[in-house]
């Protein structure tokens, strides 16, 4: 039997061992679950929403404990992991206060009703870095709709789906409303296959890379099933003439460190207007090199290391190749001498159009800056990419800068503010960056049959 390994990336030690769920329990999984929702769909949506409280619940009763197993498995700072705790059970809270309305029938005339009906079991493939909160915008909204839930997680975080799977059914959920499977990497591709083709899947949503997205589409696609997917990013953070530098800087510090930039809505690509360039990459290189990194249990840590080594060596080599193309190395660029997979703040200057850390996305906390001469280049740079899932602008005159901000392609974009995933809004790419919406009434309403009825007198 196959077993899962996960590493501390601290310190490269193994520290846990999951055996990996046979083909028979997986398919005792899917059995379940699709039983499940034959019931489950036909509950109160009190009831199900009373389910999303509890859970909150038990996050919160349990929060220490579950964001100590984040960090040890992802390796981010602790405040990070508590944060996440925090923001899953308040997600939880959320939609069981507001969601119900977002699923009430709507009648538009004497004849006619639309109504929001849940469609099945919901097969997800969910991504390391934000462990518990990509899972928990997908299933809330999901399970409050009256769909069930098959996860299969990033193997590296395979304590932390067990430990999610585990409050869902401490908070009362009936067995097979929320199920984690466990999955060796080199069998993923095969056991996803035979989920999404199975009648008993309704759909699919990923959130993870573009290959990996691209199968999971391919495999819907071949299926006719419904599937959402929150792919990469190469999110540009444009600086105009008159933004703050300091309010900037301070931001791109928050933005690119968090997770150890290992996020998919973290600013990567920096463009700044010419006449501040050079202002804005003294500061910023100088507030990258007091970053505080090391081990991310101790209490003041920033920084910590990358979630695996093979994402580390990557970073280098994008870092290396990018630097051979022509770019500047102002700090960082290679892996740090301690053990675990640490990798400093790093900055590259005048990086253009068609460099490594321009065209692709950088994982990891690398910060590629590129100048402007003026608003129609900024465009230009900015919408340069296969990417479109957020962007940022800074300024002080926040009208132009919404005008601007309007000409960017992305899912998402700010003024003075970093892009970030909250349960009230839409949240979700263009172009390569995936299609389909989490979060808010849209995605609530992604995983269900909006179905219409006409009554004739």
């Amino acid at each position: 039997m196959s077993t899962i390994t996960v590493v501390d990336p601290a310190t490269g030690e193994e520290v846990a061992s999951y055996p990996e769920h046979t083909s028979e329990q997986i398919e005792a999984a899917l059995a379940a679950a699709d039983d499940a929702f034959r019931s489950w769909r036909r509950r109160p949506i009190a009831d199900r929403a009373a389910l999303l409280t509890a859970v909150a619940g038990v996050l919160r009763s349990r929060a220490e404990e579950i964001a100590q197993l984040v960090t040890r498995e992802v390796g981010k700072p602790l405040f990070e992991s508590r944060f996440e705790v925090e923001k899953c059970a308040g997600a939880c809270e959320h939609f069981a206060q507001v969601g119900p309305g977002m699923l009430v029938e709507e009648p538009l005339d004497g004849e006619h009703i639309v109504s929001y009906e849940p469609i099945g079991v919901i097969y997800a493939v969910m991504p390391w870095n934000f462990p518990l909160w990509q899972v928990i915008r997908f299933a809330a909204p999901a399970i409050l709709a009256g769909n069930t839930a098959l996860l299969k997680h990033a193997p590296n975080v395979t304590g932390t789906a067990l430990a999610l799977q585990d409050a869902f059914t401490a908070a009362g959920a009936p067995a097979g409303v929320f199920t984690a499977l466990l999955v060796v990497p080199e069998h993923v591709p095969d056991v996803s296959a035979k989920l999404i083709e199975d009648p008993r899947v309704a759909a699919v949503t990923l959130t993870g890379s573009e290959r990996a997205g691209a199968f999971v589409a391919a495999a819907a696609g071949a299926a006719l099933k419904k599937s959402v997917l929150e792919l990469g990013g190469s999110d540009p953070f444009v600086v105009l003439a008159d933004a703050d530098l300091d309010v900037a800087v301070e931001n791109a510090v928050r933005g690119r460190l968090m997770c150890a930039g290992q996020t998919c809505i973290a600013p990567k690509r920096f463009l700044v207007d010419a006449s501040v360039a050079d202002a804005f990459e003294r500061k910023l290189v100088a507030a990258l090199e007091a970053v505080r990194i090391g081990d991310p249990r101790e209490e003041g840590t920033q920084l910590g290391p990358l979630a695996r080594e093979d994402i580390l060596a990557n970073l280098e080599r994008q870092v290396e190749a990018t630097v051979a193309e022509g770019a500047e190395l102002k700090t960082g660029g290679t892996r740090l001498d301690r053990p675990g997979y640490f990798f400093p703040p790093t900055v590259l200057s005048g990086v253009r159009p068609g460099m490594t850390a321009f065209r692709d996305e950088t994982f990891g906390p690398v910060v590629a800056l590129t100048p402007f001469g003026d608003e129609d280049e900024a465009v230009e740079l900015a919408n340069d990419t296969r990417y479109g899932l957020g962007a940022t602008v800074w300024s002080r005159d926040t009208e132009r800068a919404h005008a601007l901000a309007r000409r960017i392609d992305s899912g998402a974009v700010s003024v003075n503010a970093l892009v970030a995933s909250d349960p009230r809004l839409p949240f979700g790419g263009i172009k390569r960056s995936g299609y389909g919406r989490e979060l808010a009434s849209v995605g609530l309403r992604e995983f269900t049959n909006i179905r219409t009825y006409k009554v004739a007198a």
